[in-house]
């Protein structure tokens, strides 16, 4: 798969996709909650597979490595939270709300975890293959190296924006 370097993130665009919601939702957003606004992968062609994922297909949930939040400067996410999801050319295109998270080691990440991603046969031998790739990458991008004993924040999440994605 090609890897044209992503786009940058509209923040704009998403400022308004996240008003849009939280105009149909208010109910859906406590008093002062902020939102972040992010990309699956790490080039054009992830993104876009990866967000369809989302929105056409299985994937309800998501990993990254802790080290790369700290690097980013962001915190972790939280239960509740929304991200703003944008798909390789910077463009919000679903608002995401996390219901589950934990920290855990690449060997502690199980079959269900895998399915629930919904990449690829969505098994965990495929999972392990294609994330210890994917981490080696991004991590050697960004001048570190990638451990199997790195934490992962392990998440799970609700489409909840726009309507007709809507879980």
């Amino acid at each position: 798969m090609p890897r044209t370097p992503p786009a940058p993130l509209d923040t704009t665009a998403a400022a308004r996709f996240w008003a849009d919601y939280t105009t149909a939702h208010p109910e859906a957003v406590r008093a002062g909650d902020e939102y972040v606004v992010d990309r699956f992968g790490d080039s054009v062609e992830l993104s876009a597979a990866l967000l369809r994922l989302v929105t056409h297909g299985p994937k309800r949930a998501t990993a990254e490595l802790v080290d790369e939040f700290a690097a980013r400067g962001e915190a972790l996410p939280r239960v509740g939270a929304h991200w703003v999801a944008c798909d390789g050319a910077g463009a919000p295109r679903a608002v995401l709300r996390t219901i589950e998270l934990r920290l855990a080691r690449f060997a502690d990440v199980d079959e269900a975890f895998a399915h629930d991603e919904g990449e690829d046969d969505r098994t965990l031998a495929t999972w392990r293959t294609e994330h210890r790739r994917y981490w080696q990458r991004t991590c050697a991008a960004r001048g570190a190296t990638w451990s199997e004993q790195d934490e992962i924040v392990l998440e799970r999440f609700r489409v909840v924006w726009p309507p007709a994605l809507a879980d």
